[in-house]
């Protein structure tokens, strides 16, 4: 369904470019269960950061980073409760894969997205600009006109429920090792 890059390191908090295209290591990999669909969690390290030579695998990640994995699953069960949704679940018991499980997983995803860019699932709409070997590729002008041909936007859509706008915290006991 979704991709979302965990990135850890020493440089995890370098601002990123929205789009921006960067070399990673990948490390594993969780499955979420959003909305009753697989959400994949990468977990990666840019190829360019200090540790890169040190992490090679899910199990480096906690060996040398104790209690980053457990606050990542963490945050990812708890991080639409706000919203006034459910807390999201994991497959396999919540537990992270490792780097050769990831890598099928990609393998696996990317031979999908080929064939939907091939034609092959009629029902999606797959015009683009940008995936030139793609049969669905459209000039700009002509994703220009269909932009243009949407109805203009009316209102400013549904109001915010009052409730997302609160504050939610969570307590949570550390165990000791994350505390060194």
């Amino acid at each position: 369904k979704q991709w979302f890059n965990a990135e850890y390191g020493k440089q995890w908090y370098q601002r990123r470019v929205r789009g921006e295209v960067k070399q990673v290591k990948i490390l594993g990999v969780i499955a979420m269960i959003d909305e009753g669909e697989t959400d994949w969690k990468l977990v990666c390290i840019d190829r360019n950061d200090p540790m890169a030579d040190s992490l090679s695998d899910i199990q480096d990640v906690e060996a040398k980073m104790p209690g980053i994995l457990e606050a990542t699953r963490d945050w990812f069960r708890i991080y639409k409760v706000p919203t006034g949704k459910p807390m999201n679940e994991f497959a396999y018991k919540g537990e992270w894969k490792n780097r050769d499980f990831a890598n099928n997983v990609i393998n696996e995803t990317h031979g999908y997205w080929n064939a939907l860019m091939s034609g092959q699932n009629a029902k999606i709409n797959c015009a683009n600009t940008t995936v030139t070997s793609s049969k669905s590729n459209i000039s700009v002008d002509e994703a220009s006109g269909v932009l243009a041909s949407q109805p203009e936007k009316s209102g400013d859509g549904p109001p915010v429920a009052a409730s997302t706008q609160d504050h939610c915290f969570v307590s949570r006991t550390v165990p000791e090792k994350v505390c060194h």
